[in-house]
């Protein structure tokens, strides 16, 4: 059966390079990726105190101490740095048997945090759950939960992956319920991201081309509609296309243009850090959805294009960890890695064309840097799942050498 699959999945692209199958013969961990991802941290947290170090000046966080989002953040890694620890641990076969659990978890929480009076509302928005200690985002834990619920469903579902009722029709069902409780929220952000992992992993899981086109149409058709139907959408719209339009400048486009503003202060080599003009309360967001624009004005193009690199890097290995799997038979621990890449990425460029005004303007945080502890805590989570990947896959190469 793992033969078959090897031979027929999903795997659409490329055997690994001789270099990537050196690397899995070599003990221990992927020692570059720890120092990619250690590197967007610290930058992460660097960044994320100076975006928010003025924000005590405000009214609405007069009762925070200048190092209250940098303390917090802090937290956040380190419980982030646990929760990776003890999800590398785990062994790739645990997380195939539990994956229908998290998902039903996922589904549940998202149910729960729309009752009044339990999840908590933020600008208009009910996203969070009120843990006392911590706010936790179940939106977030769910891009995780899709990833391994959706490369379980292709594995289980290898067979009937050219079919529309058995092969489309389950995961489509469960991708529409995701995205009507994210809608409720409403999330808007998170739903294009989890939406665009599912398609990812069925692509790679080998869904029928003629299928998929169709899911990508209905997808787009879907969008289309909610922005149609929703006015203020619509003026997000409008105000991306101009944000420097007297009336956007002021409404809907008042974060893009400051953010466009920042970068163009920043040039090639930045202000210097901690000299972003941006930052003093005249981009909101800036320690979160917004951080890479005060990256742009501090570091200026020469930071960001740093950042873009590493994010490509990470991208780019987690794809290669995930085709070294998928050779060595293991196609589930494969697909994951490739659905971890794939939404690293994915959610990584859609704040990157956010902030920089090539995409209209989303809730989405820049993943292991802004400001969040859910996020940081489910993106680390995510990462020690790639990496689990790679450790396993060293240890068939070694005991095949």
């Amino acid at each position: 059966m793992l033969s078959s699959l090897r031979l027929r999945s999903p795997v659409r692209g490329t055997a690994p390079r001789p270099s990537a199958r050196l690397a899995s013969a070599a003990p221990g961990v992927d020692v570059a990726m720890l120092w990619v991802v250690g590197a967007l941290l610290i930058t992460g947290l660097v960044m994320v105190y100076s975006a928010s170090i003025a924000l005590p000046d405000s009214p609405r966080f007069a009762r925070y101490a200048p190092t209250h989002f940098l303390l917090r953040h802090t937290l956040a890694i380190c419980v982030g740095l646990l929760a990776a620890v003890v999800a590398f641990s785990v062994p790739m076969n645990r997380w195939q048997s539990w994956s229908k659990w998290l998902f039903l978890l996922g589904l549940v929480l998202l149910v729960i945090v729309l009752i009044p009076g339990v999840g908590k509302v933020v600008y208009g928005a009910r996203r969070w759950l009120s843990l006392y200690v911590f706010n936790l985002q179940p939106s977030e834990l769910m891009k995780l939960f899709v990833v391994l619920y959706a490369a379980d469903y292709t594995v289980r579902k290898q067979d009937h992956m050219q079919t529309f009722k058995k092969g489309f029709l389950p995961m489509g069902v469960a991708v529409a319920l995701v995205g009507l409780l994210l809608l409720l929220e409403p999330d808007m952000g998170a739903f294009v991201v989890i939406a665009g992992i599912a398609m990812g992993v069925l692509f790679l899981g080998g869904v029928s081309g003629r299928l998929f086109a169709g899911l990508v149409v209905i997808a787009g058709g879907t969008f289309a509609a909610l922005i149609a139907l929703s006015p203020w959408r619509r003026e997000r719209i409008f105000a991306y296309l101009d944000p420097f339009d007297e009336a956007n400048a002021l409404g809907k486009g008042y974060q893009l243009s400051h953010s466009l503003i920042a970068f163009g202060r920043g040039e090639f080599f930045g202000v210097g850090l901690g000299g972003s003009v941006e930052k003093l309360h005249y981009l909101p967001e800036a320690h979160t959805d917004f951080l890479l624009a005060v990256i742009g004005e501090e570091l200026g193009l020469v930071g960001v294009m740093a950042i873009i690199v590493a994010f490509f890097w990470l991208t780019r290995r987690a794809f290669e960890i995930g085709r070294q799997a998928i050779k060595l038979d293991r196609v589930y621990a494969g697909m994951v890695a490739k659905g971890i890449g794939l939404w690293i990425g994915f959610q990584a460029f859609i704040n990157m064309g956010v902030n920089t005004g090539l995409l209209p303007t989303k809730g989405l945080t820049l993943p292991l840097m802004s400001y969040g502890g859910t996020g940081i805590l489910v993106n680390l989570t995510a990462i020690a799942i790639v990496l689990r990947v790679d450790f396993e896959n060293r240890k068939l190469m070694r005991g095949a050498a």
